[in-house]
């Protein structure tokens, strides 16, 4: 199929997902006044190249075990601990069941859709194969309500990761749940480990839902404004040092606020607890699933030593509190005193917080409104990490650079990259064994949590020393860059991670030609 675009390159979401997201290729010819440009032709989901690379991964890294799940997506009532709303989830808990695997292994996982709507699954962080990264149109059909599917790839990095659908506010109700995919040289240096999913909550309050909120900010737009204009400039550790420390997000720091804040699916009134005894040292794999909130995160009398961002392992940094956008994942190492300790994820730049507790010994439980002095220093950033040096990039020059102006409208909520929403976007053209450099030049007063599926990247420090991530803050008025290697074929969503403005139009797509 080929379709012609007068005046230049640019595709429509409809004709570059009809061209681009179901089929082995697509041949796209554009035309401008010069003349006719040479056609491109884009790997699809399903061709042979991306079946190709999933074949080397089996190959060279592949365990032989097969892991199965099975996550039933519905409607069901849950208990937040004292507050009773009705929701979507998986298998009728928050978060969804763990899904553990180790590096190698092949993941087979069935999803029964019993939504009222179409969804699907994407797994967050996961390097996979194209065509089970879960972005309807683009690399799969969605799944139809009381339809199953079954998502079936080899897990190729190790990390802690997560799953969540890529459809609409799916994932500002309960739908989601953590990955962790084990190494197998890990392990020694801590006792125990605890998974902590943070999340900001309003579905089912109030009979409110993510929808509703959505309408109501494109009908009366940014209700937390500070004003959106500006230029960016700086990228890497140079914007470290222009930050304030004490508010690095900036004072706009999202556009809902939201009743309640989880650890693990419940409120303070009934937290989870972590129970391990003196002395241990417990492995917290800390997951933000929020869809519009930053938490700061601090262990009252403790420090928390991080050792893993987004799944990488960074030389190890300790600090009071540790930082983290939607979308970011960090492994954190912490020596347990004698007593009961509150686990604090306080919402950044708003009212309220997450609450959890750490009991090693006898004691009255903390007060849940509790905040702990170690929440008042500085935090940890993922930005201020360094790659630990066994899994940095080898230092070359970048083969294709492609900026991504990050900006909105406005006249009205809509966010946009390079100018436009994803139903007018321009794909980013890239090729087998280039190294590609993204700037990410955020032109607005609101940081972004900018996310690329299919890839890690790391961050350019000048050095070649930045953090290996897939999501990264961007923030307001500055430029972070990352290199990546373009290693696995097929189309790739790139978009920020506050899922507000992503359905607002900030996403865009990599897409590899032939």
């Amino acid at each position: 199929m080929i379709e012609q675009f007068p005046g230049g390159a640019r595709l429509s979401r409809r004709n570059f997902l009809a061209l681009a997201g179901l089929g082995a290729a697509a041949t796209v010819t554009a035309c401008s006044s010069g003349g006719t440009a040479p056609a491109t032709t884009y790997v699809g989901p399903d061709s042979t190249a991306v079946k190709a690379a999933e074949q080397v991964r089996r190959t060279n890294i592949g365990t032989g075990n097969t892991v199965t799940a099975s996550l039933k997506a519905g409607l069901t009532r849950i208990d937040l601990g004292g507050v009773q709303v009705d929701t979507w989830a998986y298998n009728d808990r928050i978060p969804g069941r763990e899904i553990r695997l180790r590096r190698g292994d092949l993941l087979r996982a069935e999803l029964s859709n019993e939504l009222p709507a179409e969804s699907t699954i994407h797994w967050h962080g996961v390097a996979l194969r194209n065509d089970m990264d879960g972005v309807p149109g683009l690399t799969q059909s969605a799944i139809a309500p009381h339809s199953p599917f079954t998502y079936e790839f080899l897990a190729p990095d190790a990390g802690t990761h997560w799953l969540h659908p890529h459809v609409g506010m799916q994932f500002d109700r309960g739908l989601y749940a953590p990955v962790i995919v084990e190494d197998p040289a890990e392990g020694t240096d801590y006792d125990l480990e605890a998974v902590l999913v943070l999340d900001d909550w309003l579905d089912g309050v109030a009979g409110g839902s993510p929808d509703q909120q959505l309408d109501t900010l494109r009908r009366s737009g940014m209700p937390m404004m500070s004003g959106m204009e500006g230029h960016g400039g700086m990228s890497g550790m140079d914007m470290a040092a222009q930050t304030d420390p004490a508010n690095p997000l900036g004072a706009d720091t999202g556009d809902v606020q939201y009743p309640y804040y989880l650890i693990n699916g419940t409120l303070g009134a009934d937290p989870f607890t972590v129970r391990a005894r003196p002395g241990q040292r417990v492995r917290l794999r800390i997951i933000n699933a929020g869809a519009d909130t930053a938490f700061r995160l601090a262990v009252g009398g403790h420090q928390l030593t991080v050792t893993h961002s987004d799944g990488y392992p960074v030389q190890p940094v300790t600090g009071s509190s540790l930082l983290i956008g939607m979308g970011e994942r960090f492994d954190a190492m912490v020596t347990l005193g004698d007593g009961v300790f509150p686990l604090v994820a306080s919402a950044e730049g708003k009212q309220g917080q997450g609450f959890a507790v750490i009991r090693t010994g006898a004691g009255e439980r903390p007060d849940p409104a509790i905040r702990p002095s170690e929440l008042d220093a500085p935090p940890i950033t993922g930005l201020a990490l360094r790659a630990r040096e066994d899994v940095r990039l080898d230092r070359r020059a970048p083969d294709r650079v492609h900026e991504l102006m990050l900006g909105m409208d406005m006249s009205g909520y809509r966010w946009t990259i390079n100018g436009a929403t994803y139903d007018e976007h321009t794909p980013l053209e890239i090729s087998q064994g280039q190294r590609v450099r993204l700037r990410f030049i955020n032109q607005t007063m609101m940081f972004h949590p900018m996310h690329l599926h299919g890839h890690t990247f790391q961050v350019v420090d000048g050095q070649g020393t930045g953090p290996r991530k897939d999501t990264t803050l961007v923030l307001p008025n500055q430029t972070v860059k990352v290199d990546l290697d373009a290693n696995n074929p097929g189309q790739w969503l790139v978009h920020c991670h506050n899922l507000y403005h992503g359905e607002a139009g900030m996403m865009t797509t990599l897409s590899y030609t032939e």
